[in-house]
């Protein structure tokens, strides 16, 4: 990654930081200094307050440098679609630190589900590490494309790493089209309020495709909808060392991706089954996973321990529809023996 040497502050742009002031144009004004090689934008602590419906747009060979006591905070709007920190169109960026806050809470409208706190689209060789985002609109994060058909423009060589993505409204996560996504030690739960409330959420639909992507070390925890979700158009997913629990729908539910291979995770004690494996998924790999007591909900609606065997299978199931799924070496719930 190549980020440019050149290092600017905010507060000597005018941003104050006191949680009441508008800091966007200050805060925009930083990285516009930068010269065209790009470098360091210094957030010190404090509570800026962003005009989401503008947002701030960063440039290539730029790094966002939030201190951990830094917050980026949404200014309460009406629409349907924001986002506080945007990278479109840009290479070599990285945006570590601190937090970026929605503004849900005080949402004056109700349509609408699109409210980012960053949103990368159409972007390459971008790094965001060490942040927390929380209370967005719609998804806390967002990588994806721009365009769409032949103008279309993918993601690429996105990692995430230590970032915590909580409370959002919509998704913690969602990846549309892009390749080359690294998403490792990090955490998307408590996901609420608009479907499909995931902690992830991979769904290029018709933009365009996703492919190799590898999820690891990551939890996925006490989402009301699922963990993980995979829909078409997606290819090349791992999960490895990952986490799914105490979500109210599957653990990871997939509906016609092409490769899936899930190894040494725990989906465990959710609402559903631990893995579904639903439409024309194909070629689904699982290798020694610790996948049990899942199916939860109907233990919880009759009051009986979710630790209590059970007389069928609560942990895996597999559509008619899907083809060339195997399984080795994972750990399942144990039925009653009489």
């Amino acid at each position: 990654m190549s980020i440019g040497s050149a290092v600017v502050n905010v507060r000597n742009f005018g941003a104050m930081g006191n949680g009441a002031t508008d800091d966007t144009a200050a805060i925009q004004a930083a990285i516009n200094a930068l010269p065209s090689t790009g470098g360091t934008v210094v957030v010190p602590d404090g509570t800026y307050m962003i005009n989401a419906l503008k947002g701030i747009s960063l440039r290539s060979h730029t790094r966002l440098h939030l201190f951990g006591s830094a917050y980026l905070q949404a200014i309460p709007n009406s629409a349907s679609r924001y986002w506080v920190v945007k990278a479109w169109g840009v290479n070599n960026v990285e945006i570590v630190g601190g937090n970026v806050v929605g503004e849900r809470t005080q949402h004056q409208g109700t349509y609408g589900e699109w409210g980012y706190g960053i949103n990368i689209s159409g972007s390459s060789n971008v790094y965001v590490h060490d942040i927390h985002v929380s209370n967005s609109w719609g998804d806390g994060l967002l990588i994806g494309g721009t365009g769409s058909g032949r103008t279309l423009v993918r993601s690429s060589n996105i990692t995430f790493n230590r970032v915590t993505s909580f409370n959002n409204r919509r998704q913690g996560l969602s990846i549309t089209p892009a390749t080359q996504v690294y998403v490792v030690n990090s955490s998307f739960s408590s996901s609420n309020g608009t479907a499909p409330q995931a902690g992830i959420d991979i769904e290029p639909q018709t933009q365009g495709t996703t492919d190799t992507i590898r999820l690891e070390n990551d939890t996925l925890a006490s989402n009301v909808g699922n963990g993980l979700e995979v829909h078409d158009f997606v290819s090349g997913l791992v999960l490895n060392k990952v986490t799914s629990q105490n979500n109210r729908g599957y653990g990871v539910f997939t509906n016609s991706p092409n490769g899936v291979t899930i190894t040494n995770s725990t989906l465990s004690q959710n609402y559903m089954y631990g893995v579904g494996i639903a439409g024309t998924t194909q070629n689904v790999q699982l290798v020694g996973n610790t996948i049990n007591w899942n199916g939860d909900s109907w233990f919880y609606t009759h009051n009986v321990s979710i630790f209590t065997p059970g007389w069928v299978p609560r942990d895996i199931s597999i559509a008619s529809t899907a083809g060339n799924v195997t399984q080795s070496n994972n750990l399942v719930s144990p039925l009653r023996t009489k």
